[in-house]
Formats: structure tokens, C-alpha cells, sequence
């Protein structure tokens, strides 16, 4: 009984998306048109019932207007005369009697009227007291008059019979029309489904292409700008970013491990030269002992160097304080870098941000000055002057960092965020640093919601300007 009762949701399930799409949309177009149908019925039954009682009680009316307006006696001499005029106002398929005041019938005319019928059911129609009834596919209508001192009733019995066909033939139709119906929907559902379907196959396809031919295979986007578009769209564009991920982290991994190369490289062949021979020289191990430290240093600030962008692009936890007071904070860099660079003049200019705190951490903001301040004095060529000016605005605080140094060429530009990028390579060496420093600027800025640009000239000087939203109080 188990397998039973859930064998169908199991095959339910094992359905692919585009039958489950097909079978639900027949199944609501058809409950649609079901529901039409059935409102449609009873509508038209209930209206044509309506019509017949009005047309029914019309007659009524018209029969009591005559018997009052003649004023018949209802005397056996009269008989005749009303029976007369009763078979002239009768339809097809119906009874007309008039009852005395006890409620025998006197007076009763039918045409194509079934007389068993009248047997069958007296004893029911004698002792039903409603004015207008149904009873056994009739319809019964009676009303009660009184001329002179004559008190009867008039009762008109309708056959339904013509009425019962025409709603059957029209339940017909509405049951033809509800399997054409079933066939419509389950083709239109069936378009439906593939129509809705189509992009997601497309995208199921590209997958399958990327997943063999690698991250270069983009969708096809059709011409229509709907949800769906929007969609494909979507696709691409988070294609194109893992394509530059992975393409950053393949040049991060190459770069990271030509940097790590080369001072490797120096510290084995003076070590291989030490075990060899250069142990009995003191000369030669004192210098090779120098070299090694340094070269140490030199993988112990990389390391360092990779461990603060590793830092830089997690986000920032949520318990850390984000909030930080710009001014009180780059006087003292300004302080400090004066204090480390006594031949350099530093300039503020923050009178701006007085009053304002931004949404980042005090830690973060001074992360990000410090290397920017750095890469000023180290670039900044003949120039001795560095420049830091501040500005708040609708609801926003931009601070730029300004040297007069050798800047960095057009075609450097778009480079410079990337790791390990040195625009002088020439002058890298004496320089020192990794070209991690503005990769780690950049991923602190857009880590609270700010912005990071450069502007730079060859030979002219460079401007670094960092926009970051005010702290909402």
C-alpha cells in the first residue's frame, strides 16, 4: 500500500522541469476554462429558468385580465366560452385549468400535454399550497381570483422538456469544447514550457561548454530586454569575473613566486658557497652571512606584504569599529612622516573635515595613508613637497594625497591596482617595495564602501583620491 500511495509523487519528481512546467500550465489553463464553462452554465440555466417563470406569469396575467374584463360568471353556461378562449392563449406542451373554491377543477384545456402525467402527480398538487413551483421536470404557476361570488385559481403547467434539452445539448458542447480545451492547453503548455525553458537550456549549454572548452564561453543574448535577459546577462557578467579571477590569481601565483624566486635563489647559492668552501674565508662568509640576512628581510617583508592584502580582502568583521575621526588621525601620519622624512614638507589642508567621522576603522584609514604617503616620498623624484587636502560633501569625504614626483605613464594606469605592478620598473630596485601597496589600498577603500582613483602625469606629479561615506549618527 506504501509503494502505492507514493509511487506517483516519486515519478512526480523524477519528471524533468520542462514536463512539470507543461503539465502545470495545461492543468491551470484548463482549470481556467473549466471554470468559465461552469460559470457560464449556471448562468444560463438560471437565466433561462428566469425567463421561462416571466414568460409563464405573463400569461397569468394576461388570462386574469381577460376573465375580469369579461367577467364571467363561471356558470356551466360559460364553460364553453372560457374553455375557448383558454385554448387559444395555451401553448404547445402545456395544461391550463381554473379550480372552484373547494379546488376541484372545472375548466381544463391542454395541447400535446401528457395526461398521466396529471394523474401521477393530483395527489402532489392538491395539497402543494405555493403559488409558483417545480415539480417532475414542470413547471406549475397558480393564482388565486375572485369575480362576483366566484373565488378560484388559475394553474398554468409548463412542460420543461424542450427547456431540459436545450441545457443538455449546450452541456455537450461545453464538454466537447472542454476536451478540445485539454488539448489546447497541454500544446500550449507544452510551447509554454519550451518558450520559458529556452534560456535556461542555453545557459545549461554554456556550462557544459565552459565546464569543456574553459572560461571564455559566454550565452548568446537574444534581443528581448525581459527577466530573462536580465538573467543571461547576469551570467556573463559573473563569467567575466571569474575569469579575471582566475586570471589574477594565475598572475598573482606567477608573480608571488618570481618575487619569492629570486631571493631564494640568492640565499641557496650562498649557502652551497659556505658549505663548500667558504667557511675557512672570513671575509667570504661575513659577506655571504650579510647578504643572507638581507635577503631574509627581504622574504620576511614580502610575507608580511602578503599577509596585509590577504587581510585587506576579507571582509571586515562585524564587531570592529567603523567609524573614525580623519582629521586627529592624518595630522598624526603627517606627524610622523615629517618625523621620518625631515628633508620632505608636508601640507594639510583638512580644515574641512572638522566635525565629520567616516565609516571605516581608525586602523583601516591610517592602513591606507601610510601607504599612499609612502608611495608619494618615494616617487615624489627632485620634489620635496607633499600635499594632503581634504573636502566633505553631501554626506561624503574625499581626501587626496598629492605629489610632484615622476608620475606614472597612460598606459601604467589601468595597471596599477594589480599586485606586484611596478610602473619604474627601472627604479623598483633602489625603490624597494612588492607592488602590493595600492592593491591593499584599494581592497581597504572599497571594503567600507569608498572609492579609490588615480590621476597622474609622466614627469608631473601624481594626485591618489580616496572618497568614503560619512558616519551616519
Amino acid at each position: 500500500m506504501k509503494a502505492e500511495r507514493y509511487r506517483f509523487p516519486i515519478c512526480y519528481h523524477a519528471l524533468p522541469i520542462k514536463w512539470k512546467l507543461t503539465l502545470w500550465s495545461a492543468l491551470l489553463l484548463f482549470l481556467l476554462f473549466g471554470a468559465y464553462n461552469i460559470v457560464q452554465y449556471v448562468f444560463v440555466e438560471r437565466w433561462m429558468i428566469k425567463e421561462e417563470q416571466a414568460s409563464t406569469q405573463q400569461d397569468m396575467r394576461e388570462i386574469l385580465n381577460v376573465l375580469l374584463e369579461k367577467e364571467f360568471r363561471f356558470e356551466e353556461s360559460e364553460y364553453s366560452r372560457i374553455r375557448s378562449y383558454l385554448e387559444k392563449v395555451n401553448q404547445s406542451s402545456q395544461l391550463i385549468r381554473v379550480f372552484d373554491e373547494k379546488g376541484l377543477p372545472i375548466i381544463a384545456v391542454s395541447d400535446d400535454f401528457p395526461n398521466e402525467w396529471i394523474a401521477d402527480n393530483d395527489a402532489v398538487l392538491r395539497a402543494n399550497d405555493n403559488h409558483s413551483f417545480s415539480l417532475d421536470n414542470m413547471l406549475v404557476m397558480r393564482s388565486p381570483f375572485t369575480i362576483f361570488e366566484f373565488h378560484g385559481t388559475v394553474e398554468i403547467v409548463k412542460s420543461m422538456e424542450d427547456f431540459e434539452k436545450l441545457i443538455n445539448a449546450f452541456l455537450q458542447v461545453m464538454l466537447l469544447c472542454g476536451l478540445g480545451a485539454v488539448m489546447v492547453s497541454a500544446f500550449g503548455g507544452r510551447l509554454l514550457a519550451r518558450q520559458l525553458l529556452r534560456p535556461l537550456q542555453a545557459m545549461n549549454e554554456t556550462m557544459r561548454r565552459v565546464k569543456q572548452n574553459g572560461l571564455q564561453e559566454r550565452i548568446q543574448l537574444t534581443g528581448s530586454k525581459d527577466e530573462i535577459h536580465s538573467l543571461m546577462n547576469l551570467f556573463n557578467e559573473m563569467m567575466d569575473q571569474v575569469e579575471r579571477s582566475f586570471a589574477q590569481q594565475r598572475q598573482f601565483v606567477e608573480d608571488a613566486s618570481h618575487e619569492l624566486r629570486t631571493p631564494i635563489a640568492i640565499l641557496e647559492g650562498h649557502l652551497a658557497m659556505l658549505r663548500r668552501w667558504g667557511k675557512q674565508d672570513p671575509a667570504v662568509l661575513e659577506e655571504s652571512l650579510d647578504i643572507s640576512l638581507h635577503e631574509l628581510a627581504r622574504l620576511k617583508g614580502l610575507v608580511q606584504e602578503l599577509l596585509r592584502l590577504s587581510r585587506a580582502e576579507r571582509s571586515v568583521s562585524g564587531d570592529e569599529a567603523r567609524e573614525a575621526d580623519p582629521t586627529p588621525i592624518l595630522s598624526r601620519l603627517i606627524k610622523h612622516a615629517a618625523a621620518l622624512y625631515p628633508s620632505f614638507r608636508f601640507e594639510a589642508e583638512l580644515e574641512d573635515l572638522g566635525g565629520i567621522r567616516l565609516a571605516i576603522s581608525e586602523q583601516h584609514l591610517e592602513q591606507i595613508f601610510i601607504i599612499l604617503m609612502d608611495n608619494a616620498v618615494k616617487y615624489s623624484g627632485d620634489s620635496r613637497t607633499v600635499r594632503i587636502r581634504g573636502a566633505a560633501s553631501d554626506g561624503q569625504a574625499t581626501l587626496a594625497v598629492i605629489d610632484c614626483g615622476i608620475g606614472i605613464s597612460e598606459e601604467s594606469l589601468p595597471y596599477v591596482w594589480d599586485r606586484f605592478y611596478r610602473a619604474d620598473k627601472s627604479r623598483s630596485g633602489e625603490q624597494g617595495g612588492y607592488g602590493l601597496g595600492l592593491s591593499i589600498a584599494k581592497r581597504l577603500a572599497e571594503g567600507c564602501g569608498g572609492t579609490i582613483q588615480i590621476d597622474s602625469r609622466l614627469n608631473e606629479g601624481t594626485t591618489v583620491t580616496v572618497t568614503f561615506p560619512e558616519k551616519i549618527k
